[in-house]
């Protein structure tokens, strides 16, 4: 994004797409200002809790087409940001674009061939080039620790980010930049205006990213409680995300550094953020427990618990107005989607700063 004019510009939630947000105007030029009601450091919110994948194909067997399209969107654009980001701040961020792996035991090989058969019917002949069949050699040769699985479905595309590396990143970016850091700030968004205990304060452009804290703001916006578990063990070594296709559930192992997976699958209408249930606690556990038998000695590092943004129809919504912008609704897709939604953000933000060009002129 570029231009000869710059917006004092304030933005309410230090998310993921808070950050981005910030970071991107920031470094072309603008004057930002940066609301967040928690903590910089230690976020609370769905984009510290998140498994960090993304991946369109996959998420395409449950959503509707335009997740697709905005997630292939960001898959253009993760690389350079990540790069940028990494020669910027000297930390490392790690991004993986080494795809992801779809695994179902023999009594649910269905599962399967649904998922083919639901992204040929969304897809047509777009979706052959972008599923690979893999018989029980071609699986071990990409994921040796899936010997007891004698078929799969690769999906070379997909790819995945550290959250808990990424998030830190891209404060440190923030910081470089000048933004101004306002946290344990809850702020409400207006056009123009950022209405907080500092008091009201005026701005070229306000952009909202409050997720659940704009819920007044958004109609039929919801949480959608979702559970995660991390566990360590040396003895098992994944290369990239598997998932685990299920008549009930679909689970997500991700590796990470440190001999870490994350682990999840739960999605449950609810806004309650109390500790993980036995029962997900239990079928995540066996779960993984199915992929390799040698997961039973990992120990349970960590347990997440949030609710992510949602709207009714589950579509993020990009609302935009003279002075105000809002972005929400982001779901389980938050860094599947987070770089597209950021373009479309900056669009409107090139519109609104040549209208005040215009009028200052004038």
């Amino acid at each position: 994004m570029s231009t000869h004019s710059y917006l004092k510009v304030g933005i309410a939630g230090a998310g993921l797409m808070g950050r981005l947000l910030a970071w991107r105007l920031s470094g072309a030029g603008h004057t930002v200002s940066l609301f967040e009601a928690g903590n910089l450091e230690n976020p609370v919110g769905a984009c510290q809790t998140a498994a960090g994948m993304i991946s369109p194909l996959s998420e395409l067997f449950h959503c509707p087409l335009p997740i697709y399209q905005l997630g292939m969107q960001s898959l253009q654009h993760w690389p350079q940001w990540v790069d940028q980001l990494q020669q910027q701040t000297a930390l490392p961020v790690d991004y993986r674009q080494s795809g992801s792996i779809l695994i179902a035991h023999p009594q649910d090989r269905n599962e399967l061939l649904q998922f083919q058969q639901e992204l040929n019917a969304k897809l047509g002949s777009e979706n052959s080039a972008q599923l690979q069949w893999l018989d029980n050699l071609a699986l071990q040769n990409l994921e040796p620790e899936l010997e007891r699985f004698d078929q799969g479905l690769f999906l070379a595309s997909e790819a995945d980010i550290d959250n808990r590396k990424l998030l830190p990143a891209l404060l440190r970016a923030l910081k470089q930049n000048r933004v101004q850091l306002y946290e344990n700030t809850a702020a409400e968004c207006h056009p123009g205006k950022v209405a907080s205990a500092r008091g009201s304060e005026s701005f070229d452009l306000v952009i909202d990213t409050r997720g659940l804290g704009a819920r007044t703001q958004i109609q039929g916006l919801r949480g959608v409680r979702g559970e995660v578990m991390v566990v360590e063990t040396p003895e098992i070594r994944l290369n990239r995300p598997v998932r685990l296709l299920h008549p009930r559930y679909q689970l997500y192992a991700v590796p990470r550094a440190n001999n870490r997976t994350v682990i999840g699958a739960t999605e449950i209408e609810s806004d309650d953020l109390s500790p993980i249930s036995l029962r997900s606690t239990m079928e995540l556990s066996s779960a993984l427990y199915s992929i390799h038998p040698a997961f039973a000695e990992a120990r349970v590092i960590e347990t997440r618990v949030n609710c992510r943004p949602a709207t009714m129809d589950n579509l993020p919504v990009v609302e935009t107005g003279p002075g105000l912008i809002r972005v929400n609704g982001l779901f389980r897709h938050g860094y599947l989607l987070a770089p597209a939604l950021v373009q479309k953000a900056e669009s409107e933000i090139v519109k609104q700063t040549q209208t005040l060009a215009t009028a200052q002129v004038t």
